[in-house]
């Protein structure tokens, strides 16, 4: 890292003298750094201003999360899924994410029974009684990026893909006790993998959770299969999403050659996803948008 003298104005552009902002937790980094471990760029270390206005945007993700969880039903399209998402979300000052970026041509993604992600909305795909869907949003408010997306049962579910549904809600939230300063990314691999697999599920390793905030995507990517203790050092500032896709059968997936964006399992059986996107505070994790 740049040296930087004590009085000078810290790296962050807080604004605030080094000595009483980041230099305490740039010791402890290099400590880390000197031991071989992994520790993040200062790109992706948020100063207060750039938190506050990440945390606005995660409202409104959130609220139109909310929204969504109000009217999803048996009957409705996808499509009808990705118009309110796109009105609710434009009628609270924002804009949404995934619209056209890198050509997806959706507000939402739709992700229903055997798709593991990125499922796009349709008006040919109505949502049936046993359905599970996965409806992921992110949001773009101020220029600032938050992410979140919900499991919903559709009417009467199968006792087995309750289950899956609701262990992997708790997977996402075990991982998030695991968000602490100078812990690591690992740390939260290892609890929500060894969950997965003790219920005989398998966790998907091709992809996985992002930083986000000042762009959609950011570092650091976020595994799900790595082991306590590696993968990068977690830095008060940091804020990424936690998001393990866990199937009910194989870990192997199927990317749709047809649209470039529907991910499938290999074996055709459900998977489920929650996600949530978490700031690295001083004594633990925060949830931005959830």
């Amino acid at each position: 890292m740049e040296k930087i003298g004590r009085n000078d104005p810290c790296w962050c552009g807080s604004g605030k003298k080094y000595k009483k902002c980041h230099c305490d937790i740039d010791e402890i980094i290099e400590e880390h750094s000197i031991k071989g471990e992994i520790v993040p760029p200062r790109s992706i270390i948020k100063n207060k201003a750039q938190i506050n206005g990440i945390i606005e945007s995660g409202k409104i993700n959130t609220a139109v999360l909310d929204y969504v969880a109000q009217n999803i039903r048996a009957g409705v399209s996808t499509e009808d899924i990705d118009k309110w998402v796109y009105s609710k979300t434009v009628e609270l000052g924002a804009y949404p994410a995934p619209l056209n970026y890198e050509g997806f041509p959706k507000s939402v993604c739709t992700s229903i029974d055997d798709v593991v992600c990125h499922g796009i909305p349709s008006p040919n795909v109505i949502l049936k009684d046993g359905d599970i869907i996965n409806v992921d949003i992110s949001t773009i408010y101020n220029n600032y990026f938050s992410d979140a997306s919900r499991m919903f049962c559709i009417g009467e579910v199968s006792p087995e893909k309750k289950k899956l549904v609701e262990i992997t809600r708790q997977a996402v939230y075990l991982g998030l006790e695991q968000v602490k300063p100078w812990n690591h990314l690992g740390d939260i691999a290892q609890v929500i993998n060894d969950l997965a697999k003790e219920n005989g599920y398998s966790v998907v390793r091709e992809i996985g959770g992002h930083g986000i905030g000042l762009e959609f995507h950011e570092d650091p990517w976020v595994s799900y299969v790595t082991k306590k203790g590696t993968d990068m050092l977690l830095v008060p500032g940091m804020i990424f999403t936690i998001e393990p896709m866990i199937n009910m059968g194989t870990y192997k997936i199927i990317h749709s050659e047809e649209d470039g964006w529907t991910v499938t399992t290999a074996d055709g059986k459900p998977s489920a996803q929650w996600e949530i996107q978490v700031l690295v505070t001083e004594t633990g994790g925060q949830i931005i948008s959830h």
